[in-house]
């Protein structure tokens, strides 16, 4: 039986991708490990490898297609043996029982050839028998609670068995929700009720308040779209409070000038101290590198910084990777180059996917100070302003003038409480204002 292609979950978090190009064509032999496409999500362009050997048989979804579903099938693959005959009414095989799934935290490996794009209700649950946990994505988990899904008479039709968004709305669809709570259900079902009514309720729109020829309409790229809706989902869903501190920087500015005048193989940047005086300061106060995980916070065990880059369309935060553990030389270089790769579209998915901790500088910009929404799953962001003179009163009382940057710190109240993200803020002033410091 032919073997099916589908288009794969390039991360968690991926609905829909394009299929922007084809790197084979029907009748040409693949081999496990051959690049045969490249799929674009809201924020790179990865190529996707075959797992299995055969000739391609039928290509069903075009290059260029835009928002393909995950595990829609985009292609058959015809096994040793078998030739055109055996296209004739092959479509993807029914998705299996979830199998156990050891962890569901990691991005699903590339397999295009996954279950079926099929949605199953009430049949085979997405569960671990062994620790009775359900695996669902975190949208699939908000949009049951909101309807009173019991996800644990749903089958997965993501990688892994996973419960996607998909799924729920399906089981909504065919009647399985649990009856509605009682008069006397806790706050939190209340809670969960008006939640639905509000995401309900239709969008506004805007169009119908302007005339036809005052405006043009610009359609939204997956990219946009994406921003969007995680960036509404983290003011809605986190609980934002915002500590801000003034540093000293003229220390920083002499000895950044010293370093880069030593050698041409590196330029570090006012940007490049700021990280490493975050990863440094999460390493001093480790409790705040930390995620909030509903039933458990999880300690971080090296910092991960992500910065802001901007791009065309919209913004991207790649990883500098346990930033605590690499100098200011080597930071340097490899935000360089992983702004580069970003800006091209180039960066691979856990180069920008996860992090503990996020910096967002609007300094170049001239912008003096600024408060940044949280990047889900992080617990915290820290918004640089631009650094400019001063003047200064000192502890004796004499009056200078001094190079001062404004930092605001925006904190998940879950993770954070006010004297904990004071402390975080107290050791990255202690690291920028004495920069020798980040050289030991």
């Amino acid at each position: 039986m032919p073997i099916s292609i589908l288009m794969p979950a390039l991360s968690p978090t991926m609905e829909t991708g394009n299929l922007a190009k084809w790197h084979v064509k029907e009748g040409d032999k693949v081999a496990s490990g051959d690049v045969i496409a490249e799929i674009e999500t809201d924020k790179a362009t990865m190529e996707v490898e075959s797992i299995d050997e055969g000739v391609v048989g039928k290509i069903l979804v075009a290059e260029g297609a835009a928002d393909v579903p995950v595990n829609e099938l985009i292609a058959l693959l015809l096994e040793d043996g078998e030739d055109a005959a055996d296209l004739d009414g092959a479509s993807a095989p029914a998705p299996a029982a979830a199998a156990a799934a050891p962890d569901p935290a990691p991005a699903p490996t590339i397999e295009p050839t996954a279950t079926a794009p099929e949605t199953p209700v009430a049949v085979a649950p997405a569960t671990d028998p062994g620790a009775g946990r359900v695996f669902a994505s975190p949208l699939a988990r908000r949009i049951a609670q909101q309807n009173n899904v019991p996800l644990a008479q749903l089958s997965g039709s993501g990688p892994n068995g996973r419960i996607v968004k998909k799924d729920v709305e399906a089981a909504i669809a065919q009647g399985i929700p649990a009856k509605a709570p009682a008069a006397a259900a806790p706050a939190a079902a209340t809670h969960a009720s008006a939640a639905s009514s509000l995401a309900a309720a239709p969008a506004v729109d805007y169009r119908a308040f302007y005339s036809d020829d005052s405006y043009e309409e610009v359609a939204l790229d997956s990219m946009r779209k994406t921003i969007a809706k995680r960036l509404t989902a983290s003011k809605r869903d986190i609980p934002h409070f915002y500590l801000t501190l003034e540093c000293r920087i003229d220390g920083l500015l002499e000895l950044r000038k010293t370093l880069n005048a030593r050698s041409d193989e590196y330029k570090i940047s006012v940007n490049d101290f700021v990280i490493r005086a975050c990863a440094l300061a999460l390493k001093a106060v480790p409790e705040a590198n930390a995620t909030w995980a509903e039933t458990h916070i999880l300690r971080h065990k090296h910092a991960d910084i992500s910065m802001a880059v901007a791009i065309d369309g919209g913004l991207i935060t790649p990883i500098i990777r346990a930033a605590e553990t690499k100098g200011l030389a080597s930071i340097a270089n490899e935000a360089k180059d992983l702004a580069t790769r970003a800006r091209d579209r180039k960066l691979s998915m856990d180069e920008f996917e996860g992090g503990t901790f996020s910096v967002s500088n609007l300094g170049m910009f001239g912008i003096k100070n600024f408060t940044a929404v949280i990047n889900p799953p992080q617990a915290a962001i820290m918004a640089v302003g631009a650094g400019e003179r001063r003047a200064v009163v000192n502890a004796d009382g004499t009056i200078e003038s001094a190079t001062m940057m404004t930092v605001t710190l925006s904190c998940d109240h879950r993770v954070i409480d006010g004297a904990l993200g004071a402390r975080l803020l107290g050791a990255f002033k202690g690291f920028i204002e004495e920069p020798l410091t980040m050289l030991l």
